[in-house]
């Protein structure tokens, strides 16, 4: 038996902000406010300091296996435990793309040896394996690419998509974006030549139109559908009219960024799907704090600077930021975006509701001791060539952020704290409560 004590800090859940010293033991929260007789084989005084449930990033991609120079499973998720998530769930277009269950596995050992926080990893749809997907138990969820994919994963026939909604069970999320309507805008723009066009070719038009299509099929089959990387006014009104086992996400880049910062961080900030004007950049927010939108996830897309630089349309999309969630969603509180206590909904609670996380999703007794240690008075820079994730650049280079993560821990373990690392392999593959599904 093991115990530890964190003592004195001011707790954050989705319902308020607490002082309390929390008891931890065997990796799970045992107690809060214990008695001051409670015996610890370590105390941490966290005075003064706020104490966040883990996050838990449900999209991310560390291109591991076969894009390690961008990022790898080691490198990602030591990002990720500066960045305060506990946990997150890896998307399948590496390669090879996740879509059997061979490479599922070959994943989950990567991982057992490299990761020092929890993970998870979606089955890829690829129109022909829906036999697998049907009977596949450990991925996080199925993933489809409507819109926007690499190698054989993308599934835009009306027929596939109906096989896929009727016939698996896990939840399925999925990156919406037209493909007949993003084409026929690239032709009219001969293709594309300067980086603001990206956002005219995959416009909110676009991004609406599929994911209206996508709820329509959750609807009729009755199917947990994620709608990711909600990016528009658009998407947000075609979210308004859901059933209640659809969700949606909304990530950092299109929260932080909109069209007119093409003007000076060109394609730096290029991404699928593109930013959309100061407007939708607008109703995101509001999405998110009127309960539209659920779960903040990062969308953590790295390439290296050299790929990037490259002339439109050769750059490619994608951006790196899980180092950077916690800070960024503090600094926003410091600029009366929000609160700390939605912070803890929109990034530990909702997550692990929409995915059916066992022991995790807050500070609550019995749950995994997954959380961070802030100092939400400290400020935090961000400076290219001093970062965790391989590719070592931020679209938030020379930013200073008011809040820095102290130290990180998983499962009661200290992964993170002051730039010192646990050593691969802390994390574990996430578990599910899927009842009979």
């Amino acid at each position: 038996m093991s115990r530890l004590l964190i003592r004195g800090g001011q707790c954050v859940r989705p319902d308020g902000v607490t002082q309390q010293s929390i008891l931890i033991e065997n990796g799970s929260f045992l107690d809060f406010d214990p008695p001051t007789s409670a015996q610890a084989d370590e105390v941490i005084d966290a005075s003064g300091k706020h104490v966040f449930p883990g996050l838990i990033d449900d999209q991310v991609h560390f291109r591991e296996p076969g894009l390690t120079h961008k990022e790898d499973l080691r490198t990602g998720s030591m990002a990720a435990a500066k960045g305060g998530v506990t946990a997150f769930m890896e998307m399948p277009n590496t390669s090879p793309n996740t879509t059997t269950a061979a490479a599922l596995t070959a994943k989950l050992a990567r991982a057992k040896r490299s990761c020092l926080v929890d993970y998870g990893f979606f089955a890829g749809a690829t129109g022909q394996n829906t036999a697998w997907l049907r009977e596949e138990s450990r991925a996080c969820g199925i993933k489809i690419f409507i819109g926007s994919s690499t190698g054989d994963l993308l599934v835009d026939e009306q027929e596939a998509l109906e096989e896929i909604f009727a016939q698996t069970s896990l939840p399925i999320a999925a990156h919406c974006e037209d493909e007949t309507l993003v084409r026929a805008n690239a032709a009219a723009l001969d293709g594309g030549r300067v980086i603001s066009d990206h956002s005219k070719i995959r416009n909110a038009e676009a991004a609406a139109k599929s994911a209206a299509r996508t709820i329509d099929l959750a609807r009729r089959h009755k199917h947990r559908f994620h709608l990711l990387h909600v990016s528009s006014a658009a998407e947000c009104d075609v979210l308004q009219d859901r059933p209640e086992w659809v969700t949606a996400e909304a990530c950092p880049h299109h929260l932080f960024f909109d069209t007119t910062d093409y003007d000076h961080l060109g394609s730096r900030v290029q991404m699928n799907p593109a930013l959309k004007s100061p407007e939708d950049k607008e109703a995101v927010w509001a999405a998110l704090q009127d309960g539209t939108i659920e779960v903040l996830a990062t969308d953590h897309a790295p390439h290296t600077l050299e790929e990037k630089d490259q002339p439109y349309p050769r750059s490619p999309s994608g951006l790196p930021s899980i180092e950077w969630l916690l800070p960024l969603m503090l600094n926003s509180v410091s600029n009366g975006r929000c609160s700390f206590e939605q912070i803890a909904a929109w990034g530990s609670a909702n997550p692990a509701k929409v995915w059916d996380l066992k022991g995790k999703g807050g500070l609550y007794t019995g749950l995994d001791a997954d959380f961070s240690i802030v100092d939400t008075e400290e400020s935090s820079e961000v400076k290219d060539g001093c970062q965790v994730t391989k590719c070592n650049w931020s679209p938030w280079h020379g930013s200073t952020l008011r809040g820095m993560v102290c130290s990180t821990w998983v499962r009661g373990i200290r992964a993170y704290q002051k730039d010192q690392f646990a050593d691969p392999g802390l994390g574990a593959p996430l578990q599910y409560d899927r009842g009979d599904s």
